[in-house]
C-alpha cells in the first residue's frame, strides 16, 4: 500500500476539531494548513466536512475556498451528540465499497467513537490517517491508525505550548537520542527482512511501530532532514547507493545486551579489596565465542556470501538450539555487526542495498578450506588402479586388436623417425590416400578370390 500512489478521501468532523483547537490551543481551526499536510501524502480526491454551518458561518468561506463539500448536521429536539459521527462513518464506508480507486482515508477529529470506523477501513485494506490535537484526540485513535498527524505540529507549536516563529522547533541532542530506539528497531526490522533501509521504507516502518511518530517533533520539516540531524549527531551513518540514501546504525549503537553477571552483594564489596571487586558486566557480547563453536561442527565448506536470514538458518541447521539472544544479542543483525568488529565476518551491501555476509580477516582459514572427513580415503580412491588393469597380461586381447595395435605403433615409430620438412603434411596425406586405395584394392581381390566361380555352360553345337 505504501508504495502505490495514494488517492485520499478527507472526512472532517468539524464541530469536534474546531472546539478542541479552540479550547486546548486557543486558536482558530485552519483547514488550509490541514489540507496542505494531507497533500504531502498523496492526491486528495474528495473533501467532506460535517457540522452545523448555521452556527459556524465564519468558516463557510474558508471551506468553500478549499472546495470542501459541507454537510449540514441538523439538530433534533432531543439532541444528537453523535449525529455527525454516524453520518460520517456511513458515508466513509459507502465510499470504501463503491470507489475502489480510493485507497486512503483521513479522519479529521479526535472522537474515540471513530475507532470502529478506523478498524473497519483497515480490514478493507485502506490506509487510515487521523488529524487531531495530541491533547484532545483519543489515545486509542492515535495508536491504531496508520499515521497520526498532530495539529500542533502543523501550526508550529511546541509540545510545551510555545509557538515557533516561522519554523519548527530546534531539537537538542538529548531529544534526538530519544528518537534513537524506535529508529534502531526499524532499521533492524528491515535488515531482518533483507530490505534496504531507504528513507521511504524506513519511515513507513517507523510508523508501523509508532503511528504517532513525526519528524516535526525533532525540529525537522521532512524525514530526510530528520535523518540528516541524526547523522550529524553521530547516531547513524548515511550511504548513497545509486539514487537512494541508505541509513545504517553506527558501531556501538546496537541493541543493549543483557547483563552477563549477577549483582554483587554490598557486603561482599565492602569486605573485598580493590582488585577483588569484579568489574561491570560487558556491554558488548563476544560474537566469536557465539559463532565459532558452531562453525567448527560443519562438515563441508559453507557457500559465501550469505544474507542475514540465510546466515541465521545456516547456524540453526548446524545447531538447532542456536539463539543469538542467549549470547547477549538482540537479533542476528547485531550479532553479525559485532562479528564484523571482531574481524570474524565482513558485511557489505549489494547494489540494491541488501546486506551480505562474507568471511572476515580473522575468520579461521581451516574452516574456510576444511577438507572432507575421509580425505585420505578419497585420495586413495582417486589414484587406486585395479590389479587386472595394472597388469596388461591379465586381460588377453583379441588377435586382431593386437595386430592393429602393432600396426599403429609401427606407423607412429616410422613417423617419429622421418625427418620433418615443409612439404611433410602434404606428402603424408598423399601417402595415406595411396595406402587407403591399395588396401581397398587388396580387400576386393581377396573377396573375389574367395568367391566360387560358376561353371561355364557348354556351347551348343560345338
Amino acid at each position: 500500500m505504501s508504495e502505490e500512489k495514494l488517492k485520499i478521501a478527507v472526512f472532517i468532523d468539524f464541530d469536534n476539531i474546531e472546539i478542541g483547537v479552540k479550547k486546548t490551543l486557543s486558536k482558530h481551526f485552519e483547514i488550509g494548513t490541514v489540507l496542505e499536510a494531507i497533500k504531502e501524502r498523496g492526491e486528495v480526491v474528495t473533501k467532506i466536512a460535517y457540522g452545523d454551518w448555521k452556527q459556524a458561518s465564519d468558516y463557510s468561506r474558508a471551506m468553500t475556498q478549499h472546495a470542501v463539500h459541507m454537510v449540514q448536521r441538523n439538530l433534533t429536539p432531543g439532541g444528537d451528540k453523535n449525529g455527525a459521527d454516524i453520518t460520517l462513518a456511513l458515508d466513509a464506508l459507502e465510499m470504501a465499497f463503491t470507489r475502489s480507486h480510493i485507497n486512503a482515508f483521513v479522519i479529521v477529529g479526535g472522537d474515540s467513537d471513530f475507532i470502529a470506523l478506523v478498524e473497519k477501513l483497515k480490514q478493507y485494506d485502506k490506509m487510515v490517517f487521523v488529524v487531531g490535537g495530541r491533547s484532545f484526540t483519543s489515545t486509542i485513535l492515535q495508536k491504531n491508525c496508520h499515521e497520526f498527524i498532530a495539529y500542533e505540529n502543523l501550526i508550529g507549536i511546541h509540545p510545551a505550548g510555545r509557538k515557533a516563529v516561522g519554523r519548527v522547533p530546534v531539537a537538542s541532542t538529548a531529544q534526538l537520542r530519544d528518537a534513537l530506539p524506535p529508529l534502531r528497531r526499524a532499521i533492524e526490522i528491515l535488515a531482518d527482512r533483507e530490505v534496504s533501509p531507504q528513507l521511504g521504507l524506513l519511515k513507513s516502518t517507523l510508523l508501523q511501530l509508532d503511528s504517532t511518530f513525526s519528524e516535526r517533533d525533532y525540529g525537522a520539516h521532512s524525514f530526510r532532514e530528520f535523518i540528516q540531524k541524526m547523522a550529524n549527531a553521530g547516531f547513524v551513518n548515511l550511504k548513497q547507493v545509486d539514487r537512494s540514501l541508505l541509513v545504517e546504525l553506527k558501531d556501538g549503537e546496537s541493541s543493549p545486551a543483557p547483563a552477563a553477571a549477577a549483582a554483587v552483594p554490598r557486603e561482599a564489596v565492602s569486605e573485598a579489596g580493590p582488585q577483588d571487586i569484579p568489574g561491570p558486566a560487558p556491554t558488548v557480547a563476544n560474537a566469536t565465542m557465539a559463532i565459532r563453536p558452531i562453525l567448527e561442527q560443519i562438515g563441508s565448506k559453507p557457500h559465501w556470501p550469505m544474507y542475514l536470514r540465510s546466515f541465521k538458518h545456516f547456524l540453526r541447521s548446524v545447531d538447532p538450539s542456536f539463539d543469538e539472544r542467549r549470547h547477549g544479542f538482540g537479533n542476528i543483525h547485531d550479532l553479525a555487526r559485532q562479528a564484523q568488529r571482531e574481524g570474524l565476518l565482513r558485511i557489505e551491501r549489494n547494489r540494491q542495498g541488501i546486506l551480505r555476509i562474507f568471511p572476515g580477516d580473522q575468520f579461521p582459514q581451516a574452516l574456510l578450506e576444511k577438507p572432507p572427513a575421509d580425505e585420505s580415503a578419497a585420495l586413495e580412491a582417486e589414484i587406486h588402479v585395479p590389479e587386472a588393469i595394472a597388469d596388461p597380461g591379465a586381460i588377453p586381447a583379441p588377435e586382431s586388436q593386437v595386430e592393429a595395435q602393432d600396426e599403429i605403433l609401427t606407423e607412429s615409430h616410422i613417423e617419429e623417425a622421418a625427418p620433418e620438412s615443409p612439404a611433410a603434411p602434404m606428402e603424408e596425406r598423399s601417402r595415406r590416400r595411396r595406402a587407403g586405395g591399395t588396401q581397398a584394392t587388396a580387400r576386393r581381390t581377396r573377396a573375389a578370390a574367395r568367391k566360387p566361380r560358376a561353371p561355364k555352360k557348354p556351347v551348343e553345337g560345338g
